[in-house]
């Protein structure tokens, strides 16, 4: 806070200083006002909404927090929230529980304790009265009667007077003509009054020759009245909120704030105004003040926030008090200097021995917390026991603290204690690889005891445009009662070999074996927050994007969670069994954020640090789930790279899939792909690259228009995405396959791997850098939003759409990406956000499957055909643009052709023809000649289905044509 007061009468200011140290002769410990905050949100649904739209809500400074709507009116929706604590503006975004936006970060500004909005679906706009006129029953009064005390906490009222006015009449001067306990008293008195509800005012100093030589803040406005239109307020100076209740004003000089924001520099805050020139500040120990300047030098001398500026630099591992006379004492708390370059070059450390390092010998520990002054190995006989054995670490270098214990640990569970001013905080080590249940302590590992029988080393080297991957939840694949599976929901469920279900029909790792995918994506497997591991006969379901402990497996997916080496082992077990049926393993992380910034190891071993913030010191939140990691930092670039090159070592992973990676920045990704390539340069690195709110600057954000700065990085084409079955954000709207017309340019631009997207879009440089899909587990699976888009048309037809939208996928340029269950149109019931949804809704449905037989046959059929030709996965964008070429077609029709031979596919031409029409449509080919059909809208493959002679074809309504020369 800065308040702009006192530009003038700088003399006056002096005096009432040595004043004001008369008044308040005795010193005052550091506390804090505490108060509520209320906050009114009204919201306009857009017609025909079905999104369960609700809030996500954050006051200044804090982290945010979901809220419901709670009630309605004639303009729409309501919520009314209480915040804990005074302040002056909070923020709000209208959202849904999948994080879909309606606008973007909003704020409101808060003035009385109370603020008041207005939002419109589809309107960026905050609106602080009603957008479409008034139509609420707000009382009105034709007089009014208001008094207003006052209070200086200077004791210096002359010349303070206020500017007042009835809602839309003229201002004049009210002149504070009594005092009481409190202070001055004004009455502001208006008669004959017509539609008016509020009463406005400004607090203000005039002399002889200006009026208006200060002010106090801006317009506020009294909203509360009794029914005979009178009103009691109370307002003091510094403070811009108006209080109905004497009581709730805190009079009382407080320090608000003392930060270390640089190593010589302390951003010091009360709660209200002092003169900068004669602050009256001293620091604990032997620390000398260089100099006392305003925190902003356009509010002159006199502030309640300045820059305590040292002689030389603070120690940050020391505790340090700040005090000023009549205010108090209060710690010094660690702040921005954490997050400078200065922080980063100094602390900055680059061994590879943090966490625990085993031996039978003994073990080792390292932890990084150099803003410490103390640090603890706290060890424990049980998980759940409160209590432990601590024992101090050793200072060392670079900010670390170290410790070893002999013997063989092996078991051992601990936690560390690092001492951050006055205050202890617990935390799991963030490189700990194995974890107690529910991942509240770590534990020290034999990770060679972990390995399965025959545990293998890597697979043979891999081309990334040759994958195939398909996205999987590791629960999803057998909690269905007909799956065959016998480990329903955990990782040695995906591990089962030759499981049936319903008629027969392959299930499980046997389907996606028999169905010819390259990879399968798993959804988060490390530790995540929101399954209660202790609870696991009782029905929970999430996708996991909340991580805990990065480094160690989730427990609700393993036999026992009470057995930290266990779900290492089972992880091991299924890779082992996925690469043994020749599919590689991709694993989603999730380093974009934490379940919360404030309980994470990370907070609470470095406050401030790793998470990165606004300049208003508030958490950036650019994921829109409360906090973004600050990549750019070195630590934590350093632990992201560390903790993909553990997953990928010791579990033989095959790639990673990289969750809002736009938040990320470009150097931390590239320093992955360099550190993957020492193990496996086939390695496959993906992710979202999304440009995402995150205050880091545009051209170092790792998303899409940034690729060409990224090499051997793919990012998912949303263009083909929305350009196929229409926009994810909104439910009806169509794409190429469900009737939207004039998209054909945009599934062109898709087909060609979007090399030839403009910059503002997008800069891939070759087709290894582009993830082609149509549905993910994020969002309306394809069946479903056909089912929004064209709930008129049958069965059959929404098939013929969706074999179509598979078809483009498959017969595109770049890395191919299906959803579990896509093969059989997969359903979850219209539920676009299903991270915890129950297994009814989430799990694969065997019954479903053998239903659909013939469309799983046209998807094997279509993975089959992509396998069989080079011509579709093209290595470069300079073979694109030289062998694939677009040809004449009808509208709501694309068709083009590969040069076969030049792509070293035995087929000298393809010809590939997707019509989206509801009639069948004739398409010349590129050459007279013999072709042969390899997939003709029912079936698909290498095998030719039939032989057209000529240079024309006919393709009937909603398919896809592929055919050949040889």
């Amino acid at each position: 806070m800065s308040f702009k007061l006192f530009k003038k009468g700088i003399a006056a200011a002096a005096a009432c200083i040595l004043l004001l140290g008369m008044i308040f002769s005795f010193s005052f410990a550091q506390t804090f006002a505490e108060g509520k905050t209320k906050i009114i949100i009204h919201y306009q649904e857009a017609k025909g909404n079905t999104k369960d739209w609700n809030l996500w809500v954050f006051s200044e400074g804090g982290e945010g927090k979901a809220y419901p709507f709670t009630g309605s009116d004639a303009f729409g929706k309501i919520a009314e929230i209480e915040l804990d604590g005074n302040f002056k503006k909070a923020g709000f975004i209208v959202r849904t529980d999948s994080w879909e936006k309606d606008g973007g970060d909003r704020m409101i500004d808060i003035s009385g304790g109370e603020g008041e909005v207005w939002v419109k679906a589809g309107d960026d706009r905050t609106y602080t009265e009603p957008p479409d006129g008034e139509y609420r029953n707000l009382p009105s009064y034709e007089n009014i009667n208001v008094t207003v005390h006052y209070f200086r906490y200077d004791n210096q009222y002359d010349g303070w007077n206020l500017w007042a006015w009835p809602e839309g009449g003229n201002g004049e001067a009210v002149t504070f003509m009594e005092s009481d306990d409190y202070g001055k008293v004004a009455h502001i008195v208006l008669h004959d009054l017509k539609d008016v509800h509020k009463v406005g005012m400004i607090v203000r100093k005039s002399t002889a020759e200006n009026e208006w030589a200060e002010k106090e803040f801006d317009n506020r406005f009294v909203t509360k009245f009794k029914p005979d239109g009178s009103a009691e307020v109370w307002i003091a100076q510094g403070q811009d909120r108006i209080y109905y209740d004497k009581d709730s004003v805190d009079k009382t000089p407080k320090i608000v704030k003392a930060s270390i924001d640089a190593f010589n520099e302390i951003t010091f805050e009360t709660n209200f105004p002092f003169d900068a020139s004669k602050a009256g500040l001293s620091l604990s120990g032997d620390t000398k003040i260089k100099e006392v300047i305003p925190y902003d030098s356009k509010t002159g001398i006199f502030t309640n926030k300045v820059k305590i500026i040292t002689k030389e630099n603070l120690n940050l591992s020391k505790t340090y008090e700040v005090t000023k006379e009549n205010f108090g004492t209060a710690p010094v708390e660690t702040g921005k200097v954490v997050r400078s370059p200065e922080f980063d070059s100094l602390f900055y450390y680059g061994g590879h021995d943090l966490g625990n390092t085993y031996t039978k010998r003994g073990t080792s520990f390292r932890v990084w917390a150099p803003t410490a002054s103390e640090a603890k190995i706290v060890t424990y006989r049980s998980w759940d026991d409160k209590t432990g054995k601590e024992t101090s670490l050793k200072k060392a270098e670079r900010g670390t603290w170290t410790s070893f214990i002999k013997g063989d640990q092996e078991g051992l569970i601990y936690t560390y204690k690092v001492k951050i001013g006055n205050k202890w905080n617990e935390a799991v080590d963030p490189y700990v690889r194995a974890v107690t249940v529910n991942g509240d302590k770590g534990t020290v590992v034999d990770l060679k005891k972990t390995n399965p029988a025959k545990w293998s080393g890597r697979m043979k080297p891999f081309t990334p445009e040759d994958a195939i991957i398909y996205e999987l939840h590791v629960r999803d694949l057998s909690e269905d009662p007909k799956s065959g599976i016998k480990n329903k929901g955990k990782y040695l469920g995906v591990a089962e070999e030759g499981t049936k279900g319903p008629g027969g029909v392959k299930t499980g790792l046997n389907h996606i074996k028999d169905l010819g995918v390259t990879h399968v994506q798993l959804l988060p497997i490390y530790d995540y927050r929101t399954v209660d591991e202790t609870k696991l006969d009782q029905p929970q379901f999430n996708w996991g994007y909340d991580p805990k402990n990065y480094n160690a497996p989730e427990g609700s997916y393993s036999t026992d969670p009470y057995n930290p080496a266990k779900r290492i082992t089972e992880v091991k077990q299924m890779v082992q069994s996925l690469h043994k049926n020749n599919l590689r393993v991709i694993m989603d992380v999730v380093y974009n954020h934490m379940f919360s910034a404030s309980e994470s190891n990370f907070q609470q071993l470095v406050p401030g640090y790793y998470f990165r913030y606004n300049e208003d010191g508030t958490l950036a939140n650019g994921t829109g789930v409360g906090n973004d990691t600050a990549s750019e930092r070195k630590m934590m670039r350093k632990f992201i790279v560390d903790s993909v090159s553990y997953w990928a070592k010791e579990y033989n992973l095959d790639g990673f899939r990289f969750d809002l990676m736009g938040i990320l920045d470009i150097t931390t990704m590239n320093e992955v792909r360099k550190s993957l390539n020492k193990i496996d340069p086939s390695i496959i690195v993906l992710g979202e690259g999304w440009d995402l709110n995150t205050p880091l600057d545009p051209s170092l954000k790792a998303n899409q228009k940034n690729a060409s700065k990224m090499t051997g990085i793919a990012h998912f084409n949303d263009g083909i995405r929305d350009a196929i079955k229409g926009s994810v954000f909104e439910d009806e709207d169509p794409g190429f396959v469900n009737g939207r017309e004039n998209t054909e340019n945009s599934i062109k631009e898709g087909i060609k791997a979007g090399i030839d997207y403009p910059a503002s879009i997008a800069t891939y440089k070759d087709p290894g850098q582009v993830v082609e899909y149509a549905e993910a587990h994020d969002n309306l699976t394809v069946w479903d939003k056909l089912q929004k888009t064209n709930p008129e048309d049958s069965l059959a037809v929404r098939k013929k759409m969706h074999e179509l939208a598979s078809s483009v996928v498959l017969t595109s340029q770049g890395i191919s990406f299906i959803h579990a269950g896509q093969e059989f149109m997969r359903t979850k019931g219209g539920n676009g956000n299903s991270y915890n949804a129950p297994d009814s809704t989430n799990q694969l449905d065997w019954q479903r499957r053998a239903d659909f037989d013939k469309e799983v046959k046209y998807m094997k059929g279509l993975i089959e055909l992509r396998k069989g030709h080079p011509a579709l996965r093209m290595r470069t964008a300079s073979d694109i643009r030289k062998h694939l070429s677009f040809l004449k077609a009808p509208k709501n029709t694309v068709a083009y052709h590969i040069n076969g031979h030049a792509t070293r596919d035995h087929a000298k031409d393809l010809a590939v023809i997707y019509n989206a029409n509801r009639k069948a449509v004739s398409v010349a080919l590129p050459s007279s000649g013999t072709w042969k059909v390899l997939v003709n809208g029912e079936k698909s493959g290498n095998k030719t289905l039939q032989v057209i002679k000529g240079s024309k074809v006919n393709v009937p309504a909603l398919s896809t044509f592929v055919l050949e020369v040889k």
